[in-house]
């Protein structure tokens, strides 16, 4: 067996991800659902050892033996996948997430129209959150491909480990991967602004760190794109202020109205026609939403959202129903992602 024949098949199959384990014949995620792929065997230590190890360079094989785990990229023919290999009961396993070589426009990724209106902020906080392999990524990509396309900046890009790689445009762009380019995010955080940056990706906020280091970028004049593992706009304010003591939390607060311009919560939905379709809740820093964050009432934004239409703004409940009345969806799959499935009912009942 060789890898190059498995990311043969992911690819042929357009799934997202590759899942190597011992036990298991090799498995893809087809448009979220895992299946194993035909005609490879099970799995044996040796198979997965040979497979995984033979994917890293000596560097990498020795952060792997010391840690049980590793992030990074891997460029292949078919292109790049992003790898997580870990070892689960004493054996090696891996997960490789394909990175398509073409970074979509976002009207075809059909993300919300918003989109293209942050992209000509020149400064302050985007946030795209969501759960794992929802297209955090891939629509932040299409983003910052089209500044690339239309404006003349510096884009610095700070990722653990870089995923899509962007082709030469206008803009000059410098992508920075973890443990390959620097040694930690507080270094290359703290360096970033000495690198004079206009645009700055920080592939995930994930620790005070990183959060602070986004709101100090922001504030100090550039437009600033970032990634969080959240549910909702509101989760997202709740986790960011909840990181930080509590004695500073009035200060991030206000920091955190004065420069947020939005956040996209994303999800993607299996759709009627066998793919996913991508359904966002979209939040935008109009003065009510910064009053908002300044008086630390999260829990208004979900009301300051459904009362906000006119804006730009729209709830996932307000989304996943204009899918599924739109015909792209069905309604109990609708439910099935929905944060308050009775907002959702009372929507889908009203149509």
């Amino acid at each position: 067996m060789d890898i190059q024949q498995l990311f043969s098949e992911t690819a042929r199959l357009q799934a997202s991800d590759l899942h190597l384990m011992v036990g298991y014949p090799p498995i893809v995620r087809v448009s979220g659902k895992l299946g194993a792929l035909p005609n490879f065997p099970i799995l044996t230590v040796s198979d997965t050892d040979a497979l995984v190890t033979g994917t890293l360079n000596p560097e990498q094989k020795e952060i792997f033996l010391a840690n049980k785990e590793l992030d990074f990229s891997l460029s292949s023919p078919l292109g790049r996948f992003r790898v997580n290999a870990y070892v689960q009961k004493s054996t090696i396993a891996a997960v490789f997430r394909l990175i398509p070589s073409k970074i979509k426009s976002l009207e075809e990724l059909g993300v919300a129209s918003i989109c293209k209106e942050f992209v000509n902020l020149r400064q302050g906080l985007i946030l795209v959150t969501g759960p794992t392999g929802h297209g955090k990524s891939t629509t932040i990509a299409s983003m910052l491909q089209t500044i690339n396309t239309t404006r003349s900046c510096h884009i610095v890009t700070v990722e653990d480990p870089i995923e899509y790689v962007y082709p030469q445009g206008m803009s000059l762009i410098s992508q920075r991967e973890m443990n390959a380019d620097t040694h930690s995010w507080k270094i290359a955080l703290r360096s970033v602004l000495r690198e004079d940056p206009d645009v700055v990706l920080i592939g995930e906020m994930r620790d005070l760190e990183t959060m602070s280091s986004a709101l100090t970028i922001a504030e100090t004049g550039h437009l600033v794109f970032a990634t969080l593992h959240t549910n909702s706009a509101s989760q997202s304010m709740d986790r960011i202020v909840d990181v930080f003591p509590e004695n500073q939390q009035v200060q991030i607060r206000y920091q955190l109205s004065a420069v947020l311009e939005g956040i996209i919560s994303q999800r993607l939905v299996p759709n009627l026609s066998g793919g996913r379709t991508a359904v966002s809740e979209i939040l935008t820093a109009t003065s009510a939403v910064r009053a908002t964050i300044r008086d630390g009432k999260m829990h208004l934004l979900n009301t300051v959202i459904q009362t906000s239409v006119e804006q730009g703004m729209i709830s996932l409940e307000m989304a996943l129903a204009a899918a599924v009345k739109s015909g792209k969806i069905a309604s109990d799959v609708a439910l099935s992602y929905a944060l308050h499935p009775e907002e959702l009912n009372r929507l889908l009942l009203g149509a």
